[in-house]
């Protein structure tokens, strides 16, 4: 028996911390819809305000919000793929060890 097959959660784990770390730079591309929405429209409130002389304080605290929360999400989303590439590995070991101890030798 080889190695446990974990190419594809590997590929959506180096996936998820290249999200991440885009999330981090405040890079648009990794949001999800919902997350988007929530900073376009704080940006728009906020520069809404600051046209018309106000502050645009509560909006810079949306922006945030949405931002820690689209982290958030990506730091759960690697850690649940972690924990299934260890599952799958440990899987295939204790597979190979029920191989190993019915042989006859």
């Amino acid at each position: 028996m080889g190695k446990p097959d974990t190419r594809r959660l590997d590929r959506e784990i180096r996936l998820s911390a290249r999200k991440l770390e885009a999330i981090r730079n405040r890079e648009m591309w990794p949001l999800d819809s919902h997350e988007r929405r929530a900073v376009l429209g704080a940006a728009v409130g906020g520069s809404y305000r600051i046209a018309r002389g106000g502050s645009p304080g509560r909006a810079e605290q949306r922006i945030e919000t949405a931002w820690q929360s689209a982290e958030t999400r990506l730091v759960a989303e690697i850690a649940a793929l972690h924990t299934e590439r260890q599952r799958v590995v440990n899987e295939a070991a204790a597979a190979k060890a029920v191989k190993k101890s019915s042989g006859w030798w």
